[in-house]
């Protein structure tokens, strides 16, 4: 992709990421469990009638993930590679819906279907924030991106953390709900604001000096 295509990709990233984010909410608050102790998921389970939205919601997200992939510098492979996985698993975990209340172990009795909603999702999760840390750590890459990246990883890693104990020992609760619903805010607003950020800004996302060293620009 050309230099000149990347902002108008990356402002399709920022729309797509935030329509998926609003289709969900809309999803869940209209769907069978809005209480906050449920799952997200819980919206796109099988006898769900929300799971078209829900599911049309990830999709647009999971094209939010491609795109913003594609809009990031060349110095970013990684981060783009873990978009693009964690955008497969988002189409994965919108095609395999669980049942109702999204049984997960180790408390509950689980299909093969709730395994594989269950396994896609995280995987999503994880592509994501392996991707800003990749984006926060990689030299030469603007200083604007690099610091919304490690301020949305800062958010992301104690709350995942929080997120797997709290799946393992508790269960479905409300602190497992809380603690989803504030990564998955947090992963949505650091996808749009590093889609804005490049689709707005006007200097190199990244350059790379005589020796082969990347510098970062403002």
């Amino acid at each position: 992709m050309t230099a000149p295509q990347r902002p108008a990709v990356a402002l399709a990233a920022a729309a797509c990421t935030l329509a998926g984010t609003v289709t969900v909410a809309l999803a869940v608050l209209a769907g069978p469990a809005p209480e906050l102790a449920a799952y997200v998921s819980e919206a796109g389970a099988s006898d769900s009638p929300t799971v078209w939205a829900y599911r049309l919601g990830l999709l647009a997200a999971a094209t939010g993930l491609v795109l913003l992939g594609a809009a990031l510098p060349t110095a970013l492979r990684l981060a783009t590679g873990l978009l693009v996985a964690g955008a497969v698993a988002t189409v994965v975990s919108a095609g395999v819906s669980c049942r109702a209340a999204c049984p997960l172990p180790p408390f509950y009795q689980v299909t093969l279907a709730d395994v594989v909603h269950g396994g896609a999702s995280i995987a999503a999760v994880a592509g994501a924030v392996f991707a800003m840390l990749a984006v926060a750590g990689t030299p030469g890459v603007a200083r604007p991106l690099r610091r919304i990246s490690g301020a949305a990883a800062a958010v992301a890693l104690p709350l995942s953390a929080v997120a797997g104990l709290t799946l393992l020992l508790l269960g479905r609760s409300v602190l497992m709900g809380a603690v989803e619903r504030l990564l998955l805010l947090d992963l949505a607003a650091w996808g749009v604001a590093t889609a804005l950020t490049l689709g707005l800004s006007r200097a190199p996302a990244a350059r790379v000096d005589r020796d082969g060293a990347g510098r970062g620009r403002l």
